[in-house]
């Protein structure tokens, strides 16, 4: 990878691309620090002490702690990622949307176009929400209707500007907008959980300096492993052999060679994690706006819908499951894949074209995504175990040391976003580097 970025970097062309999507970043860094009017400055602890282990929480990650500040960028590119998953669905469920996607260039840009329309609607809404969640939980200096009027402005105008930028990295930088700016993020919250990491385990004064020193070694160590695995899992694939037949055009001979069909064991990516992790805290995300804590419905998503509680961790898991074979099954189409391979006069040896290839395909596929979704609860679910251990630990022996992982809630999906974009950033620059040294046979 190392080698790779270098050798892009030493590409006059590719430079330019690079410090293209650096300079974006830059920018957004900026913007999600900058304050919105009327905005108390108590919002950032408060914040976290209340919301952190809610939907809310997951999208403060994804922001760059942005959401937890309430700066311009708070919303970040979740109205956007939202848009994209709400027309992709749309255009399988809409005839005339599924044509337009199927129309070439013309057709993803009107695409494109109603990604947009969708993207202001929702950050219209959610900005709303979100400045009433200020409003109830005092954090404004000013809540009159033209305080909420300027905030409400600025938290669309910044999702717009956050759409903007992305596009402007697929247009003229390397890699996906949405993507870059989410791995941005993550790594931008990297030495906050570092700091946290560090005052939990040594300056608390429970452990002794060596004590503290082999227990943050063996946390960095599991964390290497574990990215190493992520990356094994995420470049796993399965491939199916295709004999294409033998056919005579003319005096020459075409077809005759075999090639294979690859099916990634990762196909879905982080999306079953994110759906899950949005659906599970939905109790909890109801309960944090409600100011009756002695209502039957608050004790109860209290005592079993925490993060740190074996409900919680084990709805999560399931729900990652179900929307793994959820997430593949509205993405991948195993009649059309078997109709493209029988057209173009290829087959998989011992079945025949047809229904027996489309069933052959299914079981494959049905395997394939039990064993991603297995991968996805592991990298998913192993902070939260060690979240629900530790709080357990803690629950029977008041006065134990034990490292505080609260933190890292949510560490499971950050991590495959960071892992995912950026392998898919590095096979982006290795296919610009190849095209580029093929300089063809009149050079």
């Amino acid at each position: 990878m190392f080698k790779t970025l270098k050798n892009a970097w030493k590409t006059p062309e590719l430079q330019k691309k690079m410090l293209f999507v650096l300079f974006i970043v830059l920018l957004y860094r900026l913007g999600a620090c900058l304050c919105v009017p009327y905005v108390s400055a108590d919002v950032s602890g408060s914040f976290a002490t209340a919301y952190g282990s809610s939907v809310l929480g997951l999208m403060s990650i994804l922001s760059g702690g942005a959401l937890q500040y309430a700066t311009l960028f708070a919303l970040s590119v979740n109205p956007y990622i939202t848009a994209s998953i709400v027309i992709q669905l749309l255009t399988i469920a809409i005839p005339a949307l599924e044509r337009m996607s199927k129309d070439g260039p013309e057709g993803q840009k009107k695409i494109n176009a109603i990604t947009r329309y969708v993207t202001v609607a929702l950050s219209l809404v959610t900005s709303y929400g979100y400045s009433m969640l200020l409003k109830s939980n005092g954090w404004l200096v000013r809540s009159d209707w033209f305080a909420m009027i300027v905030i409400n402005a600025a938290f669309c105008a910044g999702a717009a500007l956050v759409m903007w930028l992305a596009e402007l990295i697929n247009d003229k930088g390397i890699g996906n907008g949405i993507s870059i700016i989410l791995f941005a993020n993550i790594i931008s919250r990297i030495p906050s959980m570092v700091v946290s990491l560090y005052n939990s385990i040594v300056m608390n004064g429970s452990y002794h300096w060596a004590i503290g020193a082999v227990i943050a070694l063996a946390i960095i160590a599991l964390m290497v492993v574990i990215v190493g695995f992520v990356v094994f899992i995420t470049n796993s694939e399965r491939r199916i052999p295709i004999q294409y037949a033998k056919r005579v055009v003319g005096r020459k001979m075409y077809g005759g060679q075999s090639t294979n069909l690859p099916i990634k064991l990762n196909m879905a990516g982080v999306m079953p994690i994110i759906f899950a992790s949005s659906i599970v805290s939905i109790p909890a995300t109801i309960t944090a706006f409600m100011n009756n804590h002695d209502n039957w419905f608050y004790k109860f998503v209290d005592n079993f819908f925490d993060t740190d509680t074996w409900e919680y961790l084990v709805v999560f898991l399931i729900l990652i499951v179900a929307f793994s074979y959820f997430y593949i099954m509205i993405s991948f189409n195993p009649v059309e894949v078997a109709n493209n391979i029988n057209s173009n006069g290829g087959s998989i040896p011992g079945h025949r074209p047809g229904r027996p290839t489309v069933q052959y395909i299914n079981r494959i596929l049905k395997r394939i995504t039990l064993l991603g979704a297995f991968f996805l609860c592991i990298v998913a679910g192993l902070p939260m175990l060690a979240t629900v251990i530790t709080t357990a630990i803690q629950n029977a022996r008041p006065t134990a040391n034990v490292v505080n992982l609260s933190g890292f809630t949510f560490g499971g999906s950050s991590l495959l976003i960071v892992v995912g974009v950026a392998l898919e950033t590095v096979r982006d620059i290795e296919a610009q580097l190849s095209l580029r040294a093929n300089k063809g046979f009149l050079s």
